[in-house]
């Protein structure tokens, strides 16, 4: 019996930018991402025929809808491949917080999926399979940090960002992606994108600090304004820049100091339950 065991990073957006409404109803984006070491632990077991999925967090949803199920459903698909596939899942990752957990844990699935089956599949045809599933999964199969246009799927990596101090805090709710961008204002110029990419390649975490911003975070700020007290509250403690990740509410704060942000830690703990100390990878 054949058994894999990979790591799900998550990801957060440095800059989230919404341009306009498809015709297909989707949205344009510009977006830098942005992957950090939280991570899920995923354990793939070869099995005959059936599906099983397995994991500690209760939110989990188990069955077709997740997009675990649905990595193993479409590879079946290409592959011809009749086999079953047993699926453990250490959850860290919050659900649905804007932190690309499901997303990534599909990427990891793919990638689990091409090694027990010896599909030799490359990673841009994983990337390409990603797609048709979810607009942060390619990234989450490149990894590292880059900038998303079009619904996320066209990437272009950029220099690694790595090893900054990051603190995640997620007041304890989800917010669908949908629902976020249902909320949206469109009014307003575009981000300046492109002097967040001169940031990341000068490696200046003050000048990125500077130019963090998300187009989502206006309105989704309004109905829970736990997400600015938040915000606020690491920026008072030590963080250079606070941000809301992605379709939210995960806020994210970025430190140069490892004892400021063990202290903004400690105070968001006192009333906030998941509370994470992470790096950029």
């Amino acid at each position: 019996m054949q058994k894999i065991e990979m790591e799900s990073f998550g990801k957060i957006n440095l800059a989230l930018d919404v341009l306009y409404k498809r015709q297909d109803n989707y949205h344009e984006i510009n977006t830098i991402m942005q992957q950090i070491s939280l991570r899920d632990r995923l354990t793939f077991i070869d099995e005959e025929e059936e599906f099983i999925i397995e994991s500690d967090n209760k939110e989990m949803p188990l069955n077709s809808t997740n997009l675990v199920y649905q990595a193993w459903e479409t590879m079946k698909s290409i592959s011809g491949i009749n086999r079953g596939l047993r699926v453990i899942i250490e959850k860290n990752i919050p659900i649905a917080a804007g932190l690309a957990g499901g997303s990534s844990n599909c990427a990891a699935t793919l990638q689990a999926i091409n090694q027990l089956w010896n599909l030799k599949l490359s990673q841009e045809e994983l990337m390409t399979i990603g797609k048709s599933l979810g607009a942060d999964i390619p990234f989450c199969i490149l990894g590292g940090t880059a900038q998303a246009k079009g619904i996320g799927e066209k990437l272009k990596p950029l220099k690694p960002f790595k090893d900054k101090l990051i603190l995640l805090a997620n007041p304890g709710f989800g917010i669908s992606t949908e629902y976020a961008y249902s909320k949206l204002n469109l009014n307003g110029n575009p981000y300046d994108i492109d002097s967040i990419i001169r940031a990341i390649e000068e490696d200046d975490i003050y000048q990125l600090v500077a130019k963090l911003k998300n187009r989502l975070e206006e309105e989704i700020i309004k109905e829970y304004p736990i997400i600015d007290e938040i915000k606020n509250t690491m920026i008072q403690h030590g963080a250079l820049g606070s941000l809301m990740s992605g379709s939210g509410p995960t806020v994210f704060g970025i430190f140069d100091d490892q004892e400021k942000l063990e202290f903004a830690k400690n105070i968001l703990s006192q009333r906030i339950e998941k509370v994470y100390a992470c790096t950029t990878i």
